[in-house]
């Protein structure tokens, strides 16, 4: 079985959030009152004290500027959380290998080409074992030779959670 790897926003792109978002807003730092927002530079959900951050990223548009195509009207930006200042990044121990998953909870996983342009998606409704149904999904998507890369989306919000490249 092939693993796939759930890839956080890049310390470089997190940098440039920290500063301006993928919107044009300056950042505006907080601390976290509840705790249990998805942070995408470490992949876990915050702890009550944290100082965070809500920024618009586009994560196709930034992916496509690396790789040199256009995504066209593929391209969306979106919320993100992070943490207001540089973090550790990933350090797992969070109980699966793919972060922000738990049985019954909804997730899409959006496919799409080297081009850029959206070709196809699943909605999944983790049971019991969501790594073995992540795995699935991610094969499934990149048995089509076509799938360059795939984005993992919560449903309730639609946002971008993290991205899975071709291994």
């Amino acid at each position: 079985m092939t693993t796939y790897t759930a890839r956080p926003i890049t310390p470089g792109v997190l940098k440039e959030l920290r500063d301006v978002d993928d919107a044009g807003r300056a950042c505006v730092p907080f601390v976290e009152g509840e705790g249990g927002s998805p942070l995408r530079c470490c992949l876990r959900r915050s702890e009550t004290g944290e100082r965070i951050a809500l920024v618009s990223y586009a994560p196709l548009r930034r992916w496509a500027a690396g790789v040199g195509v256009e995504p066209g009207a593929y391209d969306e930006q979106g919320p993100v959380f992070v943490h207001a200042e540089e973090c550790a990044g990933p350090v797992g121990g969070g109980g699966g290998r793919y972060p922000f998953a738990r049985p019954g909870v909804l997730r899409t996983v959006r496919r799409y080409s080297a081009e850029g342009h959206i070709l196809g998606g699943r909605l999944l409704d983790l049971p019991s074992t969501p790594d073995e149904s992540l795995d699935a999904a991610f094969s499934e998507a990149f048995a089509d030779s076509e799938v360059a890369l795939v984005h993992v989306r919560a449903v309730e919000y639609g946002c971008f959670l993290y991205e899975v490249r071709r291994p």
